[in-house]
């Protein structure tokens, strides 16, 4: 915005005739949203990492899942009230190996899930093989289902369900004493085994491989569960009638396009949740701008999906691996947008947080993520050294203090409040809940 003394400049070079250089407008100042950062117990990763495995629990304590390659994994529960965190699975312990390098259950990746009954449902997963150690896909034995109880402090562990595969996805029924699984092999072209698991038996059914990657199960409010396929079908289980179904979908009408990132042939992560009805699926590509939801509720062989409208606006570049619907059906996003700082910070990925209300206009950005407590943790060592993986939080020229890269989890609580995981450090950020 030119300032008075600027445009009286331009009107006497209007009128003399005189040459005049414009002078560039700045760019607009960026309306931060403050967030407090809580460092994870780091004794639970080793490389500063996680996923999208966090998930509000009934008692309105917060569940999240780390990664320690080669090493193991760990649920870690975070009371708001007492702003603490704790250990509460030792995923290793749990099972009774000692497993290391890639035969180790290195991640906990899925996004948890609670079940009526309150406890919490996860699984882990696999690593990433060394060559220079000769470490084969075959030495990681599967991963394990696991349901944790924040009443008992019990943990029960199931069977692997497919040997060599980790599990990306589990959702409880437990009025029907089930769970559905998702696999991933991480392999091309990936194999992801949609199954359902018997809770008291701890035996599987396996429904078909749907080989996408990444993939999210939901359940409407008929019980029937939702798993994406390779290519843009979803598969559709009916536990009432048995029924295995393949569903064709739409978006405003037209199938998919390309550019929405929702039926490519080699597929792409997206990201799914169901309003708390379970007559709404909501859907969030990762690399795409946009917000679709689908009516869960339509008859036939086509689930009918709309654009909801654009997440971040005027963003080049977007990256979205944390979406959830909170326990009032708002939906929430963790997205980074590519390219903002990128020449004061090379490979910077802006936070935003995104809020969603059904019957709203659209998504609305509600700014960029900023951390009002930058010194929430150590980021050097007593010789004044930085510490090893603790370079993802970034000061910039203004003296914002942020997140360099993308965020890979959110959930909201019932108070309102808005939770992501960042990286290196592996840091919880909590964002007070929006008017």
């Amino acid at each position: 915005m030119f300032t008075a003394i600027r445009l009286r400049v331009l009107a006497m070079c209007f009128l003399t005739g005189l040459c005049f250089t414009p002078v560039k407008a700045e760019e607009p100042k960026l309306n931060w949203l403050p967030a407090t950062a809580y460092a994870i117990p780091k004794e639970t990763t080793n490389q500063g990492s996680g996923y999208f495995s966090i998930v509000a629990g009934k008692n309105g304590r917060l569940y999240i899942g780390t990664a320690k390659y080669g090493v193991g994994s760990y649920l870690v529960e975070f009371d708001p009230a007492t702003k603490q965190m704790k250990i509460v699975v030792d995923t290793h312990k749990e099972i009774g190996t000692t497993a290391t390098g890639f035969a180790a259950q290195s991640k906990i990746h899925t996004r948890n899930n609670v079940g009526a009954s309150g406890k919490i449902y996860f699984a882990t997963k696999q690593g990433y093989p060394e060559k220079d150690k000769n470490e084969k896909w075959e030495d990681y034995p599967g991963g394990y289902p696991m349901v944790y109880d924040p009443m008992t402090g019990k943990t029960r562990v199931y069977p692997i369900p497919v040997p060599h595969h980790g599990i990306i996805s589990i959702t409880p029924d437990e009025s029907r004493g089930i769970a559905y699984i998702s696999t991933c092999a991480d392999k091309q072209p990936e194999d992801s085994h949609f199954m359902i698991l018997n809770l008291e038996k701890g035996t599987y059914r396996d429904l078909m491989d749907c080989h996408h990657i990444f993939a999210f199960i939901s359940i409407d409010h008929l019980g029937r569960a939702y798993h994406p396929i390779l290519g843009g079908e979803i598969a559709r289980f009916d536990p009432n009638t048995n029924e295995l179904v393949r569903l064709k979908q739409t978006i405003d009408g037209q199938p998919p396009t390309k550019e929405s990132n929702l039926a490519l042939p080699t597929g792409h992560p997206i990201n799914w949740d169901i309003s708390p009805d379970g007559k709404t699926l909501y859907c969030l590509p990762m690399s795409t701008n946009q917000l679709y939801a689908y009516d869960l509720t339509a008859k036939g062989d086509t689930l009918p999906g709309r654009s909801l409208g654009t997440l971040v606006p005027g963003a080049k570049t977007v990256d979205c691996r944390a979406m959830c619907v909170g326990p009032t059906g708002e939906v929430c996003a963790a997205v980074t947008e590519g390219g903002r700082f990128e020449k004061e910070v090379p490979g910077m990925n802006l936070l935003h947080y995104i809020h969603y209300r059904p019957g709203s206009a659209g998504p609305r950005d509600l700014g960029p993520v900023s951390i009002k407590n930058p010194d929430f943790t150590e980021f050097v060592d007593k010789e004044g050294k930085p510490l090893p993986m603790h370079y993802g939080i970034v000061k910039l020229p203004d003296g914002t203090t942020t997140t360099k890269y993308v965020n890979l989890g959110c959930a909201q609580t019932s108070d309102g409040r808005i939770y992501s995981l960042g990286l290196v450090p592996y840091t919880l950020l909590q964002v007070e809940p929006q008017k």
